[in-house]
This record gives structure tokens, sequence and C-alpha cells, in this order.
């Protein structure tokens, strides 16, 4: 087996090469580190590499295999860490200057569950300020590039992790999703990421309430079993986070081989308020939704009529951030993301009926999708309206000639922020520039198991993984 082919090797096939001695934790994280060391400096996906701690942390995992003592689910296996999750005694900036040499004194909870069930942590992956933006670009480590066009985003807010996963730099990166920013590069960068239910996987601590009902942190691979098996490893209520579920007895690796017999899917390609998508993306997503056909399920079309969740979604975005930085912002405003800066005053000139009035538009948006899975078991729509976009901008203001509101090219994403729903995007095409485009997946509340089942039922229908970014 040759370097690349290691670097590529699913987190799976890693763990039981390191449990049956056939590759060494070490010589895998060695690997790695190496190629991170050739092609980060292309794609700035690493922003705090902790490669010194990876290797003895490595050379820890091989003697535990060699003198026989249980070991992790995830032993001796490689991942990256978002910015954003605090690493006990690593710097962790959360993408802001007012961080910039901050070191926790304590793991994040979904880090701590890592670490013991064997993981080696290479490193910190690069994130936009506070994960605001959809884009991975901030004041201390620049931007983050997308392997397939390195002129070209890889998304956000969890860029360096999506962007490192698909370059062979780490086969599992754990990410944050708050609004899409686990879904939302994993498409622009062609990986598999899913954002579980909300409650699924902690959340502990916290930098402050931002995304306080909105976030769920999860994975984000090259294959639907790492996914499955990272989740196993990072899933269940944790007494610290007032929003985890209840333990459920389910193993996500052994019952993603197992296939439904008869599923109902339906599809949107606007949930009834996108305008503006590309065609590529149109024609990749119906035909991969088709495929499903195969497989004996049924596939229909489905016409939804949901307002523009963007006013709601906004307005409780706005105003949470601004509480959280209203005191940061005379000190620290030269030194903040400016599209961030507008967002906290915005928040700041908000009032408590703006506030009570997203609220209930996110009850309105709830129901609904509670009726509609009351007919269908899974949904699909595009993950994002159109492929990776240039780099130096935030976001697309114009589309095909016209202006668009700041979250025109992602309407999918954030409406799953708001129900809480599990969701995952998968790669289903290509552009004609050799951009990836993502179909999104979304199960009913609480029924992350169909979700990953589905996605590994299209994984195996059409792979991705054999394709590669040519980076070398």
């Amino acid at each position: 087996m040759n370097k690349e082919e290691i670097c590529y090797m699913s987190a799976c096939d890693m763990a039981d090469a390191i449990k049956r001695q056939e590759l060494t934790s070490l010589e895998i994280t060695e690997t790695i580190i190496e190629r991170i060391e050739k092609i980060n400096p292309k794609l700035n996906a690493y922003c705090t590499p902790t490669f010194d701690w990876a290797r003895e942390t490595a050379k820890k995992a091989d003697e535990a295999v060699k003198k026989g003592e249980k070991l992790g689910l995830l032993h001796g296996v490689p991942i990256s860490i978002k910015d954003e999750m605090p690493i006990k005694g690593i710097r962790t900036t959360f993408g802001s200057k007012i961080y910039e040499n901050y070191i926790p004194e304590e793991d994040d909870a979904v880090v701590k569950r890592l670490k013991d069930a064997g993981c080696v942590i290479l490193g910190k992956t690069n994130m936009p300020e506070f994960g605001f933006l959809a884009i991975t670009k901030n004041l201390i480590f620049g931007e983050t590039h997308n392997p397939w066009d390195l002129n070209k985003t890889p998304g956000g807010s969890t860029g360096g992790g999506a962007a490192a996963v698909v370059s062979g730099l780490g086969p599992l990166a754990l990410g944050a999703d708050g609004g899409g920013s686990i879904r939302i590069p994993s498409c622009l960068c062609g990986a598999y990421g899913i954002k579980p239910s909300f409650g699924r996987v902690p959340v502990y601590p916290t930098s402050g309430i931002h995304f306080d009902s909105l976030i769920h942190y999860g994975p984000i691979t090259r294959y639907v079993k790492d996914a499955a098996l990272m989740l196993d490893a990072i899933k269940g209520p944790h007494d610290a986070d007032t929003y985890t579920l209840p333990a459920q007895n389910i193993n996500y690796l052994e019952k993603i081989k197992e296939k439904p017999n008869k599923l109902t899917i339906g599809y949107s390609l606007d949930l009834g308020y996108a305008k503006v998508i590309d065609s590529e993306v149109k024609e990749n997503v119906v035909k991969s939704v088709q495929k499903f056909e195969e497989l004996g399920w049924s596939v229909e079309h489905v016409k939804l009529k949901f307002k523009n969740p963007e006013r709601p979604f906004l307005a409780l975005y706005t105003v949470t951030y601004a509480y959280d930085l209203m005191t940061k912002l005379k000190e620290w405003r030269e030194k903040m993301t400016p599209e961030l800066v507008k967002a906290v005053e915005a928040g700041l000139g908000a009032t408590g009926i703006d506030f009570a009035r997203a609220m209930h538009r996110r009850k309105i948006i709830f129901e609904k999708f509670y009726q509609y899975f009351k007919n269908y078991d899974i949904l699909i729509t595009p993950t994002t309206g159109f492929p990776a976009f240039e780099l130096g901008i935030p976001f697309p203001t114009e589309i095909n000639g016209k202006k668009v509101s700041p979250t025109a090219w992602m309407p999918f994403t954030p409406i799953f922020n708001l129900t809480g729903l599990p969701a995952a995007s998968i790669p289903c095409g290509w552009s004609s520039e050799g951009l990836p485009i993502g179909m999104q997946i979304i199960g009913r509340r609480f029924d992350d198991l169909t979700v990953l089942q589905v996605s590994k039922a299209f994984e195996e229908i059409a792979p991705w993984q054999d394709k590669k970014p040519q980076l070398s």
C-alpha cells in the first residue's frame, strides 16, 4: 500500500488495520502528517496543527494494541477538530482576533469522547469568525481554498475540515452546523457530512448563546460508514447540555448495513421558496433521486409550499450574536469580520416582538414538516443552489443577472436547523467545471438511522470516492 492509499483509507479500515496490527497508528499518522505538510500550504485547511501530540498519541495507541488492552471505537485513527471546539491546552480561536491567544482549560464534551474512543488529533481546522459566514475566512488565518479549484471557496463554516477530508489530510473531521456549516462545505468539497438530530450529540461548553437552539455537532467524512462509526463514538446525553437526547440503543455502523424494504421518498427542488437554482444542480439531483427506484423504493416529486425561512432564521441569528458580542463591539469592531459587525448591529436593533415572531414562524415550519413526514420517510433537496463560487466574497450578491439576498445561494440548509431534523449532504454529481454537487437527505424527527441507511444505499449505487482532487 502506497502513501496516498493510506491517506485515503476509510476510518473504519484504518481502525481494523490498527487492531490487527497490519498498519500502526504511528505509520498512518506520520503518512498523513507528511501529506498535510505538503498540501496544507495550498489549502489552508489546518490552522493549528498538533503534530507532536498526534505522534505521541499514536505511539501510545500502538502500545495499547501490543499489550492487548481494550480499544476504543476509533483507536489510533487520525481526526481534525474545527477551531470552535475547545481542546484542553490547545489554542482555540473561534476564528476571531478576540480569542487569538485563548488556551482552554477543559475539553469540549465531544472532544473528550473522541479522545476516549482513541482518536489521534491532528489539529484544529479553519473557520470563519464564530462560524458566522458560509465561507471559511478570518482575520487570523486567512482564507481556505477548495481542493477542486483553489480559486473557489470550500464553503463554511467547517470549510477547513471538509477540505482536509477530501484532500486526504485525515479521514474524519468534527464539524458544527448552525445553518448548514457541515452540509454546505461537504457539498462544495465533495464529502459526506451529516447534521444529526438536534440534541443527538452534546454541545458543551459553548462560547455564548449564539446558535443555542440551532447548532448541531457532527462528522464530515469520505465514507458513510465512517460517519456512522464516528456518531457511535460521540452520540448520547450529557448532563451539562440541557438539549441532549436520551441514549438510543442503536449501533449505527451495524444498522446501516440493513436496507429498509420499503421507503417513500419525496423530493423538492425549491421547497416552495427557492428561486434561483443552477440547472446542473437540478439535473444531477433529479437523476440521483431516481436511482432509489432501483431499490424498490417509492420516489415522487412533492410540491411543498413553505415561506422563505430567511427572515426568522436571520432574526434568531443576529439577535443571539448581538447578545454575545455587544460588550465586545466597541473595543474589537475594527478587528472583527465586517459582515459580523453588521449582523450584531442588526441584532441590537431588533425588538422582543421580532424575536417572538421568529420563534412563531419556527413553530409553524416544524409543524408543516411534521405533516409531511406522516406520508413520507425521507425528503430530498439539493444541498446548495449552486456549486462553489469564487474566493474573496462572503456570498454571491447577484445570480443569473438578478440581485439576491445573502442566503439565496444556500436556501436549503437553514430551515433544517430551525426544525432540528437530521439532514446529510452526499455527493451526487459534478458541474461542467468539475466542481462537486451535493444532495441533501432529510429524515423525520430523531430518525438519524434512516438518513444514514439511505445515504449508504446511495453511496453503493453511485460511489464517488475514486475521484480525487489533483493537489500534488
